[in-house]
């Protein structure tokens, strides 16, 4: 009979500084994957923009742009990533970069099997911040600017025996502060989330509004109400700590069907945390209390769809 228990685990990445050689990020992603694999784990989740610090912090042009993004994956620089993975018979989800062949550019992320292939692609499609810098600030918010909107939607993958044939997703970051995000791949069916995330300590929009605890509750409020009313399991993983003076939350955390944290991490620097992944536990929430198909009434949410803004009653 097959298993549909799958031990997993968080790889939280401390920071990577803008003077941090890419052999020095991969060899750090090589020692996480090491250990979570040393612990059992068969899927590793690594964060958003693993191999290089948060660049869109920064205002940048030419080729110290492109330095940051992969042509393609896997590449020559990321490779021993890849063929250590495979070794161990690992899979993994990662965050990058991307630079396609025609000149456009996203933050993406991929999830790649214990055999070493790339099984699901994702492009973050909720793009925070602005194109233009925001003037006087000392740190920006420049996805806008350096991004495309993913194109490629919210696709689940049923995934093979030694995932428990999982139904899977992916988000990027501020995704995760989206239910409709969520909800797109629940009505796939989805069983497992992977979110890789930088986060700022600080209101990323200026201000001061938020600090580095209200926005550590905030990532971890939407993981566990999302999980829930999807009834899915999620492992949102973060890059955290001081990068270069501009701080990242850290809370990588594995959370249950029932919106339950199951592990979370406890610092800021490079950490793995594994928890043993039971799919069978959706079943509740999709069976009952969110059993979409005899609860929902989607011909009440058309608003939803048709406007992106919010429109107040009339006086």
């Amino acid at each position: 009979m097959l298993s549909r228990i799958v031990r997993a685990a968080a790889a939280q990445m401390g920071p990577t500084q803008r003077a941090d050689s890419r052999a020095h990020t991969l060899a750090r992603m090589i020692a996480l994957l090491d250990q979570a694999a040393a612990q059992g784990a068969r899927l590793v989740v690594f964060p958003e923009l693993a191999f290089t610090t948060f660049f869109p912090r920064w205002i940048l042009d030419g080729e110290t742009l492109d330095s940051y993004f992969e042509r393609g994956m896997p590449n020559a620089d990321v490779q021993p990533l890849f063929d250590r993975a495979r070794a161990l018979g690992v899979g993994f989800y990662v965050g990058y970069a991307e630079l396609t062949a025609d000149g456009r550019r996203f933050n993406s992320a991929i999830l790649v099997d214990g055999e070493g292939q790339i099984i699901n692609k994702y492009r973050k499609v909720h793009l925070p911040g602005s194109v233009e810098p925001r003037p006087g600030a000392k740190y920006q918010q420049l996805e806008k600017r350096y991004f495309e909107y993913g194109d490629l939607g919210f696709p689940a993958v049923r995934t093979g025996a030694a995932w428990g044939r999982a139904i899977m997703g992916m988000m990027i970051c501020n995704d995760r502060r989206w239910p409709e995000s969520w909800r797109v791949l629940g009505l796939q069916g989805v069983e497992l989330v992977c979110i890789g995330y930088n986060s700022a300590a600080y209101d990323p929009n200026g201000g001061n509004a938020e600090d580095a605890a209200l926005r550590t509750f905030h990532s971890t409020l939407v993981a566990q109400a999302n999980a829930y009313m999807n009834a899915t399991w999620a492992i949102a993983v973060a890059k955290a700590g001081d990068e270069d003076g501009s701080g990242l939350i850290g809370a990588s955390c594995i959370v249950d069907p029932n919106g339950q944290i199951v592990a979370q991490a406890t610092s800021l620097a490079d950490e793995v945390i594994v928890a043993d992944i039971d799919l069978d536990l959706c079943r509740q929430g999709k069976d009952k209390m969110f059993n979409f198909a005899a609860h929902r009434r989607p011909e009440q949410y058309r608003v939803i769809t048709e406007r992106a803004g919010a429109i107040e009653p009339a006086q």
